[in-house]
This record gives C-alpha cells, sequence and structure tokens, in this order.
C-alpha cells in the first residue's frame, strides 16, 4: 500500500513538473522583444523551482510558481531599444573588426579588438576607436547600464597585466564620460590576461586577447 502511495505521489510531481515547463514558455511565441527578456527569466526560473520542489518532496507547481517570480526579477530584458542599439552598433562598425553580439543574458555585447583599441603595453585609446565609442555613447537612456572589461595577451606578468587591463577600461569609460554618459552608470573591470579568446602562443592570437568589452544592459523594470 505504501508502495503504490509512493508511486502515485512520483506521478503526480512528474506531472506538475511538465505542467509547470508547459505553462512558463506557452505566453512566448506571441510577445515582443521587450516581454520575451522577462518571460524567459521567468521560465527558466519556473522550471528550476519545479525541479528542487520535487526533488525535495514539494509541490512541484507551488515551486515553479515561486522560481518563477525570481526568475522574471533576476532577468534583464531585451527591448527595442536594445535592439535598435544593437542595429546601430552593427552599422556602425561595419568592416571594423569589432564584434557586436546579444549575450545569452540580454546584453549587448561590443568586442573591440586590439588594432583599432590599444597600441600594444598602452592604455590611451586609438582615434579609431573614437567614433566606435560616439555611436556607443549616442542615445543611451537612464534605465541602461555600461559595464568595460579591459582584457590583455599573456606577454609580460600579472603584475603588469592586471592594472593594464584596467586602465584600458577606464580609459574607455573615461570617454564615455566626455560624451555625456554618467558615471554612475558605468563601471569597469579588468581581467589581465586571464581569460584569453585565442591562442596566446601566435602574434594572431596575443593581437585577438588584446581587446576590450563592453556590455550594455538594461534592468528588469521594478513594479
Amino acid at each position: 500500500m505504501t508502495q503504490d502511495l509512493s508511486r502515485s505521489q512520483r506521478l503526480l510531481r512528474g506531472t506538475g513538473l511538465a505542467l509547470a515547463v508547459a505553462l512558463a514558455f506557452s505566453g512566448c511565441a506571441e510577445m515582443g522583444p521587450r516581454e520575451k527578456g522577462t518571460a524567459t527569466g521567468a521560465a527558466i526560473g519556473a522550471i528550476g523551482g519545479a525541479v528542487i520542489s520535487s526533488a525535495t518532496g514539494g509541490k512541484a507547481g507551488t515551486g515553479a510558481l515561486i522560481g518563477g517570480a525570481v526568475g522574471a526579477v533576476a532577468g534583464n530584458i531585451w527591448s527595442k531599444r536594445m535592439e535598435d542599439k544593437r542595429k546601430q552598433m552593427e552599422a556602425a562598425t561595419q568592416g571594423t573588426g569589432v564584434e557586436v553580439t546579444r549575450t545569452a543574458d540580454n546584453r549587448l555585447q561590443v568586442n573591440v579588438p586590439s588594432d583599432i583599441s590599444f597600441d600594444v603595453g598602452r592604455s590611451a585609446l586609438r582615434p579609431a576607436l573614437h567614433p566606435v565609442l560616439d555611436k556607443f555613447a549616442s542615445g543611451l537612456d537612464g534605465s541602461m547600464k555600461v559595464m568595460i572589461v579591459g582584457h590583455t595577451d599573456s606577454t609580460g606578468s600579472d603584475a603588469i597585466n592586471d592594472p593594464l587591463s584596467v586602465d584600458r577600461a577606464a580609459s574607455v569609460r573615461d570617454y564615455l564620460v566626455m560624451r555625456g554618459v554618467s558615471p554612475t552608470r558605468i563601471s569597469i573591470e579588468g581581467k589581465g590576461s586571464h581569460q584569453p579568446i585565442a591562442d596566446n602562443s601566435t602574434a594572431e592570437g596575443r593581437a585577438r586577447n588584446r581587446r576590450v568589452e563592453i556590455f550594455l544592459s538594461e534592468a528588469q523594470p521594478k513594479g
């Protein structure tokens, strides 16, 4: 009798999990870009909540509701403004080697390689980077936040590369501030040579690793 009851409980939990997943994603197809960012966060939270609740013996539906609420609050959104900015940056950087992408967490990433950003061992901006930053700075509203991350290749020691990467990020920040972006909306970080995207044993790879990444995000509005 106890075995049959346990089997029934597992079946109900599995059904609750499936229902939570279905409910979480059912409305996404009809949503616009802004709502989809929120809905995706809610969906991921719902699934996580349902899985955790089911695994720990709780009610999957209740866990999904709690997880969905957390996911919706935590996620960035991808609004029409963000999509317009992506298109603007793609047009502005065409043929420059700058990569413009939308990240999995709904941020706009602008990856600027060394040939238009910085000379080897220097943190001063090259003139070729100015038009890119001018376009980036234009049209940003108060809800958008900027994160700038500087990188170096593996030439030299961490004692040199770590502060150099921070200085490069700071140079980009200072230029954006001169173009009217509030410094309170900008954060910077330096990764030194610790996050390479190419092989440091080749000159081409080292050039790719000497870069600055600029992230633009629009947080979920508080309601």
